[in-house]
């Protein structure tokens, strides 16, 4: 998978942010009363608490599939394939904390009271392979648990155990709700076929549109199959809106030539 180094945003952040709503927010943290309420990541965080900033994972990649051999989730819809925090220089960790890997998603979100999360998910968030509880404990284990801002000292005391994963989970899925490229393409009369082609600029002039800024596009044999959202994080997982930026690099995708296949078996 392709990653790209992002560039200085500052200028960007008055232009544009994408609320991400929280069912959540409710519920205070410990270190909410000292958290600046516009501290976003990449800024200026010097001095500000990891719990209140993501940090040092502050640059956010939302990554979305178009699986469309073999066919996964809806014909009318992208799917979800995760959120990874990247440090502000382009470089990154995984797997940032091995004591609070879940081997089943299924079993934290549903303790937590989000069965309607699972079944979202189960539609929209879909392994090529048809092992879902394997992807989703793979993000969560190599990227959630690289967050900052729902670290087991930043979530409210007395937390059910996995209430971090399901912040992470339901982040996610608010986010890709508010990323319908599916909708973005489509508007612009871009659909899934057979024989069309479009150049990368006809595409990603399409979601620029739409979203109002570019994103990077990854092609697998010139067909168009996975796209990357770039964003900061102004507050926290628990109760944060997204900051989108242009991406600094465009994917992998031919400038011209792409198809954009229908999803078949």
């Amino acid at each position: 998978m392709i990653r790209f180094t992002p560039f200085l945003v500052c200028a960007l952040l008055a232009k544009a942010s994408l609320a991400i709503p929280s069912p959540f927010t409710n519920l205070a943290r410990q270190a909410g009363d000292v958290c600046p309420l516009d501290a976003v990541s990449c800024q200026n965080v010097s001095g500000i608490n990891s719990c209140c900033v993501e940090t040092p994972g502050g640059l956010l990649l939302q990554t979305q599939f178009w699986n469309f051999k073999p066919a996964k989730g809806p014909v009318d819809s992208w799917t979800v394939h995760g959120l990874w925090p990247d440090k502000c220089d382009g470089s990154f960790d995984v797997s940032c904390d091995p004591s609070r890997e879940y081997p089943n998603i299924r079993d934290v979100l549903t303790g937590n009271g989000k069965e309607d999360l699972l079944r979202w998910m189960e539609e929209f968030w879909v392994d090529t392979r048809g092992d879902n509880e394997r992807f989703w404990s793979s993000e969560w284990n190599r990227h959630g648990t690289c967050m900052s801002t729902i670290a087991p000292n930043c979530m409210p005391e007395g937390s059910a155990t996995g209430l971090d994963a399901a912040f992470y989970f339901q982040f996610i899925a608010e986010a890709f709700k508010s990323l319908p490229t599916y909708e973005f393409l489509s508007s612009a009369g871009i659909k899934p076929d057979r024989t069309k082609t479009y150049s990368l600029d006809e595409l990603t002039s399409a979601i620029k549109a739409a979203h109002g800024f570019l994103p990077a596009l990854d092609c697998k044999n010139g067909a168009l199959n996975s796209i990357f959202y770039y964003f900061n994080l102004r507050g926290t997982v628990m109760n944060g809106t997204l900051v989108p930026f242009d991406a600094p690099k465009r994917g992998s995708c031919p400038k011209n030539g792409i198809k954009y296949l229908p999803k078949t078996n």
